[in-house]
């Protein structure tokens, strides 16, 4: 349901953009955001965008990272700029509404030198 692109290997400091496209049915109604998971950790949310364009951000990507809507295009992006070690994870998009709960395969970002 949800298609992810974008991730790869990256130094520190630069920056990679993440895709995840759905159909129009599920974006429309759903909350879309981006997760993230280490081996041995719990997922974790990094950011969220709202039906209505609202974002919220974990505490540490505030600055960094970027959540964004396009509805013509059915796509929500994550611009993860200036970015750590410790950003290294598998990144998994998500669509959730008042009925639904949709995951994306998971995409992986590698921040080392």
């Amino acid at each position: 349901q949800l298609v992810e692109s974008g991730g790869g290997l990256v130094q520190p400091g630069g920056s990679l953009r993440l895709s995840c496209a759905c159909s129009r049915s599920i974006f429309s109604r759903s909350a879309m955001g981006w997760y993230r998971q280490v081996p041995g950790e719990q997922r974790e949310l990094v950011a969220i965008t709202t039906t209505g364009g609202g974002t919220n951000y974990a505490d540490n990507v505030k600055g960094r990272f970027t959540i964004s809507r396009d509805n013509a295009k059915n796509t929500v992006y994550l611009q993860m700029d200036s970015l750590k070690p410790d950003d290294t994870a598998v990144y998994y998009c998500n669509a959730k509404n008042w009925a639904t709960n949709y995951w994306g395969q998971g995409t992986q970002v590698t921040v080392s030198s």
